[in-house]
């Protein structure tokens, strides 16, 4: 049994925590719009934002032009990074396994619960603590895998709570989209509506043969998703081995320029965490997934460790200029491995030979 924890349009909410002006204002957090000129992603928005279509990974020039009295701001990933940490301290402070899996997700494991009803408690003070402690809500989804969890956080957005026990399964994922399965996109979804396949009920039904000789292993994980089977088990974050960020693009794409915004959002968000958990990094990996699942993985190692942000810039902007090509990216990641403690010592010149 796990609940995922997913903080409500955070980084925009965090602002208006700090900023209570914004609060009912659709707000926009990216790159400037420069009046339908700009040329930079929206980071992430409002729900009132929302009501005009705009979304996370939308150029902001068409941000701009859905909502142009929206209110825009530059992203302040060491502010979001900093309310991060108190919250994900809030999470382990349960002392249930744990794992974050992006600056406004976790999982917690609470198989030793006795039942449903003690996970749904759990919950409710979960909410109340981050409410409490830092005026933000959450929603919260609880199943009996990680995919199941996740899929009911999404259910009942904001503020929701949302349980899908084993044998509610089938009754409320069947008539969901098929979208709705994490890691299924729009391109994978117009493929499967071509094959007849709408709803996750449509993809239960499916004969796993069919679906794994038209998306290869992909195919068959995503039959087994569909169903509510995830065999992935809670990492705790308790040591780093590697840190590591990445988004799926909502339409696969071959903007040069979203992509490479994107990935230096994903850097920043690494670079807080590295600076704040006082750790270093020898290794920069750079991943891209195309249409049709393609995916590769580049790396670069340093002469020596590193917590400088143009070290991880630099490097990777060498590797993605090697796979921006004509065919559309569907997902692009940074991880930082080969990592060490952080020491007194200042930076030297060396941290900039690559």
């Amino acid at each position: 049994m796990f609940l995922h924890i997913d903080m409500d349009s955070f980084f925009a909410s965090a602002e208006v925590i700090r900023h209570p002006e914004l609060q009912g204002k659709p707000l926009v957090i990216g790159a400037p719009p420069k009046e339908g000129k700009g040329r930079g992603v929206v980071s992430t928005c409002s729900y009132e934002a929302r009501k005009f279509g705009i979304h996370s990974a939308m150029p902001v020039s068409r941000a701009w032009v859905l909502c142009p009295h929206a209110i825009f701001l530059p992203p302040d990933t060491k502010y979001y990074q900093v309310v991060s940490q108190r919250i994900m301290k809030i999470l382990i402070s349960f002392g249930y396994p744990f794992s974050q899996v992006s600056i406004d997700e976790a999982y917690i494991d609470v198989s030793t619960l006795e039942n449903y009803e003690s996970a749904q408690n759990l919950a409710g003070e979960i909410k109340l603590s981050i409410l409490n402690s830092e005026g933000l809500t959450c929603s919260i989804g609880i199943g009996p895998s990680m995919v199941t969890a996740k899929i009911a956080s999404d259910l009942n957005k904001p503020d929701g709570l949302v349980i899908i026990r084993p044998e509610t399964i089938i009754p409320i994922l069947s008539p969901l989209p098929v979208r709705t399965v994490p890691g299924i996109g729009k391109k994978t979804c117009v493929i499967l509506d071509g094959m007849g396949i709408k709803t996750i009920g449509d993809l239960m039904n499916t004969d796993v043969q069919k679906l794994t000789e038209k998306f290869g292993r992909f195919g068959a994980r995503m039959s087994e998703l569909s169903q509510g089977i995830d065999r992935e088990a809670i990492r705790e974050n308790e040591s780093f081995r590697s840190v590591s960020r990445e988004y799926t693009f909502e339409e696969d794409t071959n903007d040069k320029t979203l992509v490479i915004n994107t990935l230096e959002i994903l850097i920043n968000e690494l670079h807080n965490v590295i600076i704040a958990e006082k750790i270093l990094f020898k290794t920069v990996t750079v991943k891209i997934r195309y249409t049709g699942f393609k995916t590769y993985t580049r790396s670069v190692t340093l002469n020596h460790p590193s917590q400088a942000i143009i070290c991880i810039k630099e490097n990777a902007d060498k590797i993605l200029a090697d796979f921006i090509k004509k065919d559309k990216i569907r997902l692009v990641g940074i991880k930082l491995s080969n990592l060490l403690p952080a020491t007194t010592r200042q930076t030297v010149l060396a941290d900039f030979i690559f």
